[in-house]
């Protein structure tokens, strides 16, 4: 970069990090000189030092600001060089209705940047997601990755209908059911502007090889739902019946974020897959990184061999 270019680069940065500290009007930003700057440099790299200099700077981790400003923040900044963003309904708690699925956690995160980083993966392919929680994962691929359709699942009607919500509000069409989906395999993703979608009720403990085979999915996603011996043994089940849905004589890929938190609760999932006779290997760290999740919490992303 030239001393010219470096030196608007720095006073950009410094304006970025003036006014998120201060927790200006997101209208007060200098959004038309970054969108200028990001078409004459490399986006990459200059939104990642915005990142650190706002959301990831120091003073932030210690005193974090509210988590709408963060992110309506973040939505912003990410428009600029993909032209998309998006927009997610939460509860405010935890524990919402007896379930955890209600708002989105570290490892969903961190399962998004890894996408985004590999959506060849992705492209032109069905995916399935177990546990969808808020959404954040499955609408970050359908917008980044151009997969030809992805079916959101969960179990608690609360989650369902949160899921259905947030589908629509980042101006997804929804198809009724799996079979609706099935039944359009000539959809174009290269020429779509959107993936085929749906939001499907999946009890892992009674869901059976001819539903999930339904859905027909070429790859298969979870992220966070290892937080308790329970929830590993029904895991590693619907995956045993995913193992039997073969479609044109091959199974689909899978893969598994989680946040350890609990050493054991891990090490029983890496246990019970080996009973189920499930081969699986760690995914190498990404270099994305785009979300403010504590990045002292530590993740991983295990790809299975179903």
């Amino acid at each position: 970069m030239a001393p010219e270019e470096s030196a608007e680069a720095a006073l950009l940065l410094r304006s970025f990090e003036r006014r998120f500290l201060a927790a200006r009007a997101l209208s007060s930003f200098p959004w038309q000189s970054l969108e200028e700057k990001l078409r004459d440099s490399s986006g990459s790299e200059l939104l990642l030092d915005i990142l650190q200099k706002t959301v990831k700077h120091p003073l932030c981790m210690k005193h974090p600001p509210s988590v709408k400003y963060a992110w309506s923040f973040l939505s912003e900044l990410i428009r600029k060089p993909s032209g998309d963003s998006i927009t997610l309904c939460e509860s405010t708690a935890i524990i919402s209705h007896g379930t955890t699925g209600l708002v989105t956690w570290n490892a969903a995160l961190y399962l998004a940047e890894w996408a985004m980083e590999n959506p060849a993966g992705f492209a032109h392919r069905t995916v399935l997601e177990l546990g969808s929680g808020a959404g954040l994962t499955g609408l970050a691929i359908c917008k980044m990755c151009r997969p030809r359709a992805y079916v959101f699942s969960d179990c608690h009607s609360h989650v369902l209908e949160q899921l259905q919500g947030n589908v629509l509000l980042n101006g997804l069409s929804l198809e009724p059911n799996a079979v609706a989906l099935a039944q359009h395999p000539e959809h174009d993703t290269a020429n779509a502007e959107s993936p085929r979608v749906t939001v499907a009720r999946v009890d892992w403990d009674v869901v059976t090889v001819p539903q999930l085979a339904a859905f027909q999915p070429d790859i298969v996603i979870a992220a966070d739902v290892l937080y308790c011996p329970e929830t590993v043994l029904s895991l590693v089940g619907v995956l045993q019946k995913l193992s039997a849905c073969q479609k044109d004589q091959r199974v689909p890929d899978a893969y598994v974020a989680f946040t350890i938190r609990n050493p054991e609760t891990c090490q029983l999932f890496t246990t019970e897959l080996g009973r189920a006779g499930i081969p699986w290997e760690e995914v190498p760290r990404h270099d994305q990184k785009l979300f403010p999740y504590e990045e002292h919490s530590e993740m991983a992303i295990l790809k299975l061999m179903l």
